[in-house]
């Protein structure tokens, strides 16, 4: 599945983020799971569940993925039907892929997906200067 990542702009800006909103369902009381909501529910939950990762698109580009850990459909307090994508706090970098803007998200074909960036942290470029150099037509 793909997504936008709406508020972040990097791999690592998630990262700071999830780790973020970790502490405050701890300090809440609550269960310190990451989970992005949705409206949607997905017809394929038994493929994004065994192996299925959820793909990140920041500044046009698919940049990371997070794996699928559940899928839990819901209804909210205002009797609205939604989904709770509940993934794995992790972020996996990926090989950047453009990716056009759209609207909620896509179901991302095995063979479409991006690879993951095996590549050692230390040795990995910025987020920002890959954007950059992408700008320029150099990546």
């Amino acid at each position: 599945m793909v997504k936008l990542c709406v508020g972040c702009s990097s791999p690592e800006e998630l990262a700071q983020w999830i780790d973020y909103r970790l502490e405050q369902l701890k300090a809440a009381g609550e269960k310190p799971e990451q989970y992005h909501i949705t409206r949607m529910v997905p017809k394929r939950i038994d493929e994004l569940l065994y192996g299925g990762s959820l793909y990140w698109v920041m500044k046009g580009n698919i940049l990371c993925r997070q794996k699928f850990l559940d899928i839990r459909p819901f209804t909210d307090d205002e009797g609205i039907h939604r989904c709770k994508l509940v993934l794995e706090p992790k972020i996996i970098p990926t090989i950047w892929q453009p990716r056009r803007a759209f609207q909620g998200w896509r179901y991302l074909d095995g063979s479409e997906a991006p690879e993951d960036d095996n590549t050692s942290e230390k040795a990995r470029l910025p987020a920002a200067l890959k954007q950059e150099l992408a700008d320029l037509g150099l990546l």
